[in-house]
């Protein structure tokens, strides 16, 4: 789709903060409010926004601890990539998952509550599906983290 300099300006006012009223969206984008509320429905049903969310502080939650985990598999079928799949989309701790190039077959991101916690989660992931390594990582320090994407 193609989006205009007012376009980009709202989808990064909505990437700071999605609860603005559409009256300050509009005065920050020199438009009136019915125009600037007929882009940002645009933008959700072009599936620019996908969604609106609150973004929750996991320490305060109890899973202030992430982990990235490497995972590498010998079988590279349909069916154990479905398993796969269904499994890590089950377990509520792996907040993130790609499946990647390289060395590396799928990285993990789980949040938990520490090292035992992060345990329970391994053996409910082995027990599922069979997988030739997995090699995890604890975050000692979050440096950066941003939910925002560029908007160019």
């Amino acid at each position: 789709m193609g989006m205009d300099a007012i376009d980009r300006k709202l989808v990064e006012l909505l990437q700071a903060d999605a609860t603005l009223p559409i009256a300050e969206l509009a005065s920050r984008v020199n438009l009136s409010q019915t125009p600037c509320w007929k882009r940002v429905q645009r933008l959700k049903e072009e599936g620019v926004i996908r969604a609106q969310v609150a973004l929750c502080d996991a320490r305060k939650l109890g899973v202030g601890t992430t982990v990235f985990v490497a995972v590498r598999t010998n079988q590279h079928t349909e069916e154990w990539a479905r398993r796969f799949v269904q499994t890590v989309c089950d377990i509520p701790e792996v907040v993130e998952a790609y499946r990647m190039s390289g060395e590396t077959d799928y990285l993990l991101r789980i949040v938990v509550s520490d090292i035992d916690d992060y345990d329970r989660v391994y053996k409910h992931l082995i027990r599922a599906v069979p997988l030739f390594d997995v090699s995890s990582s604890f975050a000692m320090e979050q440096i950066k983290y941003s939910t925002a994407l560029p908007v160019r």
